[in-house]
């Protein structure tokens, strides 16, 4: 599932045009930086989707899938609710930060799905904290 999406986002971005020039491994690694850091804002001014009242967190299940329903499949109603309940969000920056990650997994062609279950394994092995104090 994850290499899917990988692909997915990475044939997203470049018809984009994220990548008509050249990219550098530093650029991209400081892009997914810079997207931990605006999730650090949002933690900081507490600025939470899952603070939202309990009929609207309807919104990010049922948007998105655009098969959910008709009026959920209008790209602009879509638009317009996303940028008023979830856009600049803690959770909306995580998406941003795994999609930077998943964009360089496809653009360096990494099996980040085996990657991520062999690590797993490992760190199934290793000691309480792994060993340290935090």
């Amino acid at each position: 599932m994850l290499n899917e999406l990988s692909k997915q986002i990475h044939e997203n971005a470049k018809s984009k045009g994220f990548f008509d020039n050249e990219r550098n491994l530093g650029e991209m690694l400081c892009l997914i930086h810079s997207e931990v850091s605006e999730a650090l804002e949002a933690v900081r001014t507490d600025n939470y989707y899952s603070n939202c009242c309990d009929e609207q967190k309807w919104f990010i299940k049922g948007m998105a899938d655009k098969n959910y329903g008709a009026t959920f499949n209008d790209d602009s109603f879509f638009k317009e609710q996303f940028e008023n309940r979830v856009k600049n969000s803690f959770e909306d920056e995580l998406a941003d930060v795994v999609i930077r990650v998943l964009d360089l997994c496809a653009f360096k062609d990494i099996d980040i799905e085996s990657h991520i279950k062999a690590k797993m394994r490992y760190n199934a092995l290793r000691p309480h904290k792994h060993g340290k104090a935090f």
